[in-house]
């Protein structure tokens, strides 16, 4: 299964080239990430983002498609699709590592987290 937000495209995201900021795609995906796991204790240990086409404009809503693609012991990968109106922008990967909010040290993926991010696991 894949998730879905929708993320507003502000008009100062926008650089002054008169596209979004290529920074502001990661923030896109950190807040869908979010709106999907709410207050999993994890870290970004990897991003990269593949741009496909710019957005040009403020002031419209994209779409910010997510799915697992791997879970680990103590870590999961997740791809991220940023587009509106059947135009892909980006495709963002992402790799998370679980920590303990005692220690801010990694630890194994609990059961209740493994079995959310199985929900959305799609593999290619």
């Amino acid at each position: 299964m894949k998730y879905t937000n929708r993320q507003y495209v502000r008009w100062d995201d926008l650089d002054a080239m008169g596209h979004v900021n290529n920074a502001k795609y990661l923030t896109f995906a950190q807040e869908a990430r979010f709106a999907m796991l709410g207050l999993f204790n994890m870290v970004v240990a990897r991003a990269e983002v593949d741009f496909k086409a710019p957005i040009n404009e403020g002031n419209i809503f994209i779409d910010v498609t997510i799915w697992v693609e791997s879970i680990g012991t103590s870590s999961f990968s997740m791809v991220y699709e940023v587009a509106n109106n059947g135009v892909l922008f980006a495709r963002i990967k992402s790799v998370q590592v679980t920590v303990s909010e005692d220690t801010r040290s990694s630890r194994p993926i609990s059961d209740e987290q493994r079995k959310i991010l199985s929900m959305y696991l799609e593999t290619d």
